[in-house]
């Protein structure tokens, strides 16, 4: 009989919250409405029906707990049914009950409904973004991150936080797995022990993630606020911005610059100004233009980490014309934002014209390009190291160098770059090449040609990772590390099934470290080698590529399409010759003239 029951009967983890709560004398009515969801739970529908799943809930517990439970137990049910015609318990005997009815407890499923799991106004929200069942909600976390709660009413990083925990601690019986990097913590929101109040007398000052502005200066009453119904939930200035750079979540270098700048300028409006920023006028943009050229030196220091107390906004006295330009079009985008939310009721940046640049000559610094005979030096001696059986990390360089310089992508790119994306391509003249697709700035995606001494690097980088880089299934980064230091944060990213890619950050390490070895090993390296070695990083393979390419006469509009630049101007820098004309005429006549002079 007990075995019938329990297959007939199982119980979720809500139905033994309502439990306790019925065993604690709650009326029925308040319990149905508290924990269910009458379009999914039928017994909920009547105080009546409630009353009876729960006594039936009650009874199937118990007799589950005579049977398997201690025979002290036993014994004390036994005798409360005989005296009261049912078992009476309190909250502590009902939970002597749940720990030896463990087994009618339901263990969650993919295909369930989240209002079997989920409180009603918890589950009503969700499936009101389409999530109807706990698999839907593991691939909603997952398709947008840490911010997956910020689209759903009513699901706060608190309530988030738990929902997350909790399928992480099913997901082996949902059979579904919440992505490691779907972190709870807002990357612009500290915890609140590291909170510091800025703009009071003190002048401290705070990175915006660490920041709280005074409620003096907080925006709540600024005067440039708009009277209009607002489109976003911020009560204050500081929130405000935060809402704006949320929307470049995505884009994490993006969100660095803009958040640096956005910050520079709160922090001089509370501190410096005196005013909220949605109080500020022409005028006071006009004045944090000037400060841009010479920043007060409390906001001047050398750079450290930003939960340090020696962080400070500027790392250098002085912005160059371009940065402060730079600046000033950041924040009047920032400001247009915020009115077209109707948050603030107009943008005094529209005034303020930008501050004036000098045209450059070349926009690229493509004298970091390395010459024709050292990038042929380096490649010859990092060949040779990479043959080399425990020379494993020559063989991750190896590929990365050969990525970069030989395809022309971007640091980015090359982190991004997976092996479902590079195929053989059948060139009509016998060519032996390969095209890898990757998704460049802006979110272009674009396919490059890749060498097929690329391919046998990244070939032998594999064979390390002991994946086959031949198997018909192939998949996942071009470059992985092959060891994973024992951080929390790198355990985090790395300790799932799937292979990670190498961060963006962590390609100028290895760069760094193939420059220090090239610049002890490499013999006969002149003034100007060494000083192009010293000065050498991802981005200069990339230069490499487009100076060789122009170099070759491989067609400028072939060049700009590898390189994933907007115009052809931009590509057109690569190509030196006429530069190197002009300089090679006027330096005849410099030395015709001085031997005229000499003659005379």
């Amino acid at each position: 009989m007990t075995e019938k029951l329990h297959l007939q009967r199982q119980f979720s983890s809500k139905d033994f919250a309502a439990l306790r709560a019925f065993v604690q004398r709650l009326p029925p009515a308040t319990i149905a409405r508290t924990y269910y969801d009458s379009d999914e739970d039928p017994h909920a529908a009547t105080p009546g029906a409630m009353e009876r799943y729960l006594r039936d809930m009650l009874a199937t517990l118990v007799d589950l707990a005579i049977e398997h439970g201690s025979p002290v137990l036993a014994d004390h049910l036994k005798a409360s049914i005989k005296k009261h015609g049912s078992a009476r318990l309190t909250a502590g005997s009902l939970k002597m009950v749940e720990e030896a009815a463990r087994l009618a407890v339901a263990t969650p499923a993919a295909a369930h409904g989240i209002g079997m799991w989920f409180r009603p106004m918890v589950a009503r929200y969700l499936k009101g973004r389409g999530v109807a069942t706990l698999g839907d909600l593991v691939a909603y976390c997952n398709a947008r991150g840490g911010s997956w709660w910020r689209s759903v009413p009513r699901i706060g990083p608190g309530r988030a936080r738990l929902i997350v925990a909790w399928l992480r601690r099913h997901e082996r019986a949902i059979g579904l797995r919440v992505e490691p990097d779907v972190e709870l913590a807002d990357p612009l929101v500290a915890p609140d022990a590291e909170i510091i109040a800025v703009g009071g007398e003190a002048g401290l000052l705070a990175p915006l993630e660490r920041m709280a502005v005074r409620e003096a200066l907080d925006g709540s009453r600024g005067l440039n606020r708009c009277p209009a119904f607002p489109y976003i939930h911020a009560h204050n200035d500081l929130a405000a911005i935060r809402a704006y750079l949320h929307l470049y979540r995505d884009q994490p270098k993006t969100l660095r610059v803009y958040t640096k700048e956005l910050e520079r300028f709160l922090l001089w409006s509370v501190t410096i100004r005196g005013k909220a920023l949605s109080s500020l006028l022409v005028d006071d943009c006009e004045a944090f233009k000037d400060f841009l050229k010479l920043p007060s030196p409390a906001f001047v220091g050398p750079r450290a980490p930003r939960a340090s107390r020696r962080w400070r906004p500027f790392a250098s006295d002085s912005l160059s014309p371009e940065s402060q330009a730079y600046a000033v079009r950041v924040l009047r985008a920032a400001f247009t934002w915020l009115v077209d939310a109707r948050y603030l009721a107009g943008n005094p940046w529209k005034m303020v014209k930008d501050p004036v640049t000098i045209e450059r000559e070349a926009k690229l610094k493509v004298e970091r390009a390395l010459p024709e005979q050292l990038w042929s030096d380096i490649r010859r001696h990092v060949r040779s190291q990479s043959a080399a059986a425990e020379n494993q990390r020559w063989r991750i360089v190896h590929a990365l160098m050969l990525l970069l310089g030989d395809s022309g992508l971007r640091r980015e790119e090359a982190a991004g770059a997976r092996r479902e994306t590079l195929r053989p391509y059948p060139a009509d003249d016998g060519t032996d090449v390969w095209a890898l697709t990757v998704i460049g700035k802006r979110s272009r995606e674009r396919t490059v040609p890749v060498s097929t001494e690329t391919v046998e690097a990244i070939r032998a980088h594999w064979l390390d990772r002991g994946e086959d880089f031949d198997a018909v299934a192939a998949a996942g980064p071009l470059l992985s590390p092959l060891v994973i230091p024992k951080t929390r944060a790198a355990q985090a990213k790395h300790g799932s099934a799937e292979r990670q890619p190498y961060r963006a950050d962590t390609l100028n390490e290895l760069v760094d470290w193939l420059r220090s070895r090239l610049l002890a090993e490499l013999d006969g390296l002149t003034p100007a080698t060494h000083a192009c070695l010293e000065r050498m990083s991802p981005h200069a393979f990339r230069h490499t590529f487009g100076t060789q390419a122009a170099a070759n006469d491989v067609p400028l509009d072939v060049v700009q399409k590898v390189l994933g630049h907007q115009s052809v101007q931009t590509t057109s820098i690569y190509v030196q010759a006429e530069k190197q004309r002009m300089m090679r005429e006027v330096g005849q006549m410099f030395g015709k003239r001085s031997t005229n002079e000499r003659e005379a």
